[in-house]
């Protein structure tokens, strides 16, 4: 067959796999934007590859070899991407000025509907929520890259031991090693099964309720009683975090250009298998225009942690609108 109809064959084959292997991406590198390139990168090198593929492996498991030494050269020159939870500083002073981190490359989060989580959809264990999860996505970056590699190739996409050490080009015990310094490593940082609540109980979905009226009606009492007492609120770039419902409180009403009822409007949506929220503040022509992303953990007793994004260009990834309609 000649080689521009083996070609021709690629991209109907292969295009079924992009969802899974932009979560894969995604993992690696720690935002949504990085792991579009490097997705396309990925099909950019198997294309032009494919008329070498032998079919040895899967053409699955090929792109995610591909994907992998991908997403390893380009970490070569980037430093990890942490939240402000992650740069080691205790937490804030909510009465404090706000100081910018610009030159950090934050964490970003990942729309859920990018990912495709459909039961039915076979890449389902690949996007799975749990493995997405922002605390874990932020955990995941304190390994170094072939570290955080062999963990997600291993516990996420369950390869053996003896193919992972072949794409890394490593023994198997090497790759072992690997995997149980990591597995201690994400102990520590990301959170246990029983402290996250997915949002499907109405009671859970009422806590949601509350939080979004609580805003739109700038009541800060309300939305204090709705975070349990060692709640986090984080806002990349800003390289604080605060710790607790007061503090939260004093945070908000000390910097949030907010002052009244209608001043706020949420739209929900879902981010890294997490509720979330686009927030829209209210200009002084009428029109409330988007402000930030917020993406929220809920657990056993009221919200958890909130991770607070003011990069506008989110907003498009998640398909809400820049305005709302008056």
């Amino acid at each position: 067959m000649a080689e521009s109809a083996v070609r021709d064959e690629f991209t109907p084959q292969a295009e079924q796999y992009r969802r899974e292997l932009l979560a894969h991406c995604y993992r690696m590198s720690g935002s949504v934007h990085e792991a579009e390139d490097l997705v396309q990168e990925t099909y950019l090198k198997a294309w032009r590859a494919y008329d070498r593929f032998e079919g040895r492996s899967s053409l699955r498991t090929w792109l995610y070899r591909i994907a992998t030494t991908t997403c390893l050269t380009a970490l070569e020159s980037r430093g990890r991407r942490p939240l402000p939870t992650g740069l080691g500083a205790p937490s804030s002073d909510p009465a404090a000025d706000l100081v910018t981190r610009d030159e950090v490359p934050w964490l970003e989060p990942i729309p859920d509907e990018m990912l495709g989580t459909a039961a039915a959809d076979p890449a389902t264990v690949a996007t799975s929520r749990e493995s997405l999860r922002l605390a874990l996505i932020a955990a995941l970056q304190f390994l170094p890259p072939k570290q955080r590699a062999v963990l997600i190739l291993r516990e996420v996409l369950a390869w053996p031991a003896a193919d992972v050490a072949d794409l890394l080009d490593t023994s198997t015990a090497a790759v072992n090693s690997a995997l149980q310094r990591a597995r201690a490593q994400i102990a520590q940082a990301a959170p246990t099964e029983d402290a996250i609540v997915e949002p499907v109980r109405p009671e859970q979905r009422a806590l949601l309720d509350r939080y979004m009226a609580a805003f739109e009606n700038y009541d800060m009492a309300a939305l204090t009683e709705l975070f349990t007492q060692d709640a986090v609120w984080e806002m990349p770039p800003f390289e604080g975090w605060y710790q607790g419902p007061d503090a939260i409180r004093a945070l908000i009403e000390n910097n949030c250009p907010a002052s009244s009822s209608g001043d706020m409007r949420l739209l929900p949506t879902m981010s890294n298998g997490q509720p979330a929220f686009g927030l829209y503040m209210l200009g002084e022509d009428g029109v409330h225009r988007a402000f930030q992303l917020q993406v929220v953990s809920l657990g056993p007793s009221g919200i958890g942690h909130v991770t607070v994004f003011f990069d506008l260009s989110l907003f498009t990834k998640f398909g809400l609108p820049e305005a709302l309609p008056s």
